[in-house]
């Protein structure tokens, strides 16, 4: 029997997510050896979330991938729009703030990762291992020193001095570390589907209709629209057993200029189910193991902040942990007290935006699918009319979140051609 083969690298990176490639790119921009392990054999995976905030655009923009990433068909939406009973509230516009993006962009995530990736690609220190999950973690004593991993040439091990669980909501790291996160409710699930898109549709953003229980939204794509039902938590197989025909009522009803498409949903196979969960670890490390993204707290698709977050994660630990691995790398300096500001650094505004998110679903989307009003009074409008800084800061909120991460580790190599 043959001895599983062993990679030992500065850092392990595992998941190759949006939290996963944008570390491994500007930990070897720095000139950290860095290894990322994703399970899949591409990144083509549908409705993964391909939200970019104006924030993070600002980042793409600080590693000079700007231009390159407005290249990728994108749809952008400038404004966030309320509709109920035909009632309709502008909950945010981008094009108020003072941004260099003053939009969010719609992008495939595959696109988004294959530019990251592809980027960080141009350093040697970077090693991206496809069809490589990992399936446990390596410990020596009471710190982890890597995992271990299946390949398509079998078991083997990645021995690395820090490694970092970026592997989403359903983290196996965390499991093989006997880590749970602190799950809060959730009062919803969402269903996903697709609507082709016609040049004379109007000209609509991103769009949430409330009506008669029901919540529906709308996000105008490239060439169709990506629509979600929000159903009560655990509902989705009650809406099953009302059969297709209910959701394509739903859906002529609460979108009714998509009512004559409304047949292309065939059946409940053309529709993909989000389980919803807003969850947060207590701790975010522990010796040689760093949680990011959705490995330390699952977001909630209001607002669509995961994506966001994730990056946002990504860059902190990047200034964080540039220059004390850059001296573990000389000297073998240890980094534990850099690696644990992580979660110092990230902790407020992860809590601020679930906060936001956990009451945006207790007043809004859980009345909203009890039947209850959620927007309030003949013209609902009327009020951020009287206030207009409050959609300011709404728009703010929504667009840069609450503390916006720039790059500031160093470009300490030369990138390849």
């Amino acid at each position: 029997m043959t001895e599983p083969t062993t990679i030992t690298t500065t850092v392990c990176v595992v998941g190759g997510g949006p939290a996963g490639a944008m570390l491994g790119l500007l930990l070897a921009r720095a000139g950290i050896d860095v290894v990322v392990l994703e399970k899949h054999a591409d990144f083509l995976r549908d409705y993964r979330g391909d939200t970019i905030h104006p924030s993070t655009l600002e980042v793409l923009d600080e590693l000079g991938l700007s231009r390159r990433f407005h290249e990728i068909p994108h749809s952008k939406v400038e404004t966030i729009r309320f509709v109920q009973d035909g009632r309709a509230v502008d909950f945010a516009d981008f094009r108020r703030l003072k941004l260099r993006f003053p939009y969010i962009a719609f992008v495939p995530q595959w696109d988004f990762l294959d530019l990251i990736t592809g980027e960080a690609r141009r350093y040697p220190q970077f090693r991206l291992l496809m069809r490589t999950p990992a399936t446990d973690v390596l410990r020596d004593g009471g710190r982890v020193t890597g995992v271990r991993v299946r390949s398509p040439q079998g078991e083997a091990t990645v021995r690395a001095a820090l490694t970092v669980a970026a592997d989403g909501r359903h983290s196996v790291l965390r499991a093989a570390a006997g880590l749970r996160p602190r799950q809060y409710g959730v009062p919803m699930d969402v269903i996903l589907f697709r609507i082709s898109r016609r040049p004379d549709d109007p000209d609509e953003g991103l769009s949430v209709r409330i009506g008669n229980g029901r919540v529906m939204g709308a996000i105008r794509r490239t060439d169709y629209w990506q629509v979600s039902y929000e159903v009560p938590k655990g509902g989705y197989e009650a809406l099953r057993r009302q059969g297709i025909d209910r959701l394509r009522a739903d859906l002529a009803e609460l979108v009714p200029f998509l009512a004559d498409r409304a047949g292309e949903l065939r059946g409940f196979e053309d529709t993909n189910l989000l389980d919803v969960r807003i969850d947060r670890m207590p701790r975010w490390y522990h010796p040689g193991l760093l949680f990011i993204g959705d490995a330390a707290h699952a977001m909630s698709p209001v607002g669509g902040f995961g994506v966001n977050l994730a990056v946002q994660d990504a860059v902190a630990a990047a200034n964080l942990l540039a220059g004390p691995l850059q001296r573990y790398q000389a000297d073998g300096t240890p980094f534990d007290r850099a690696a644990a500001a992580v979660q110092r650094r990230r902790q407020v505004a992860t809590v601020i935006t679930q906060a936001l998110q956990r009451v945006t679903q207790r007043l809004g989307t859980k009345r909203a699918l009890a039947g209850d009003a959620v927007l309030r009074g003949p013209d609902p409008s009327a009020f951020y009319h009287r206030i207009p800084f409050l959609q300011r800061i709404m728009s703010r909120m929504t667009a840069v979140g609450f503390q916006p991460e720039h790059v500031r580790s160093p470009a300490a190599v030369a990138a390849e051609d």
